[in-house]
């Protein structure tokens, strides 16, 4: 059985939005949570909202580090969590009073499940239904399909050694699914609107630029070749591609570069080294 869930809020120059976001959690119709509030060497004055959140129930905690980026204080409130099922949860966002109840239910119903998230709306600068593709492992090789604050096993954060210090110019969400499920699993969607993401004119998704975006990409396919390889399989011309390029040259097959250009022709249409011919 899944009982406790530990919600990790990381804060760095959020505190204005704070108090939303502990409000829902406060709120929940599932009491069997902790909420670590991770101040990421914020120089604004998150301390002492959280101080104050941690006065008020004792299930808010407050955890202080020196600036590390988010997937460091990430992987430093899901250190210390107590919870089996982890709820990360920007300083900026809200969730809905019965998205850990639900979640909860699920998993308890469904051992299979590694992964569960909820229907969700912007709010802020844009509102309305934020429309997602439908979630497979195929949709998931093409772009990110689940965002932040999805429910997970904390043993499974676990086995991929928590989130990736190396993603410091975002995508750490999308990397972090590709790794707890390209070796198995189930993902539910709950048919509730349960996650409300805020939209700003300047936020960190926002501000990835060309030259970061290939970086993440090159990051990726080398990182889960094996992923994105496995879902080209899919397509016979790939196969047959990967096929004829290990009888020519083992070696080439497991070339960075190589697989870098498998991935970007089939997906966004260009090759960046040249590697890859029709």
């Amino acid at each position: 059985m899944y009982n406790k869930v530990s919600v990790i809020v990381p804060c760095y120059n959020q505190a204005q939005y704070l108090d939303e976001a502990l409000i829902s959690v406060l709120n929940q119709t599932y009491s069997n949570w902790e909420c670590i509030i991770v101040d990421d060497g914020s120089p604004d004055n998150t301390e002492d909202v959280a101080s104050k959140w941690c006065d008020k129930d004792p299930r808010f905690k407050y955890l202080k580090k020196k600036n590390g980026g988010l997937c460091s204080a990430r992987n430093a409130g899901i250190d210390i969590a107590d919870g089996q099922l982890i709820l990360p949860l920007d300083a900026d966002d809200r969730i809905g009073n019965k998205y850990l109840e639900l979640a909860t239910k699920a998993f308890n119903d469904n051992n299979s499940l590694t992964v569960v998230y909820c229907k969700a709306e912007k709010f802020g600068d844009e509102n309305g239904l934020w429309n997602l593709p439908e979630f497979s492992l195929f949709n998931l090789s093409r772009n990110n399909l689940i965002f932040c604050s999805a429910f997970f096993k904390k043993e499974d954060w676990k086995s991929v050694n928590g989130y990736d210090l190396a993603m410091q110019n975002g995508w750490e969400d999308w990397e972090f699914w590709i790794a707890i499920l390209k070796n198995g699993g189930n993902v539910k969607c709950l048919n509730e609107v349960n996650f409300y993401y805020r939209i700003k004119k300047t936020s960190m998704l926002q501000s990835i630029g060309r030259e970061n975006e290939n970086e993440n990409l090159n990051y990726l396919s080398i990182k889960h070749a094996d992923f994105f390889v496995k879902q080209y399989g899919s397509f016979k011309a790939m196969e047959h591609q990967l096929i004829a390029v290990e009888r020519e040259n083992k070696e080439n097959l497991k070339s960075e570069k190589f697989v870098i250009d498998v991935f970007c022709k089939r997906f966004f249409g260009f090759t960046i080294f040249g590697k890859y011919k029709e």
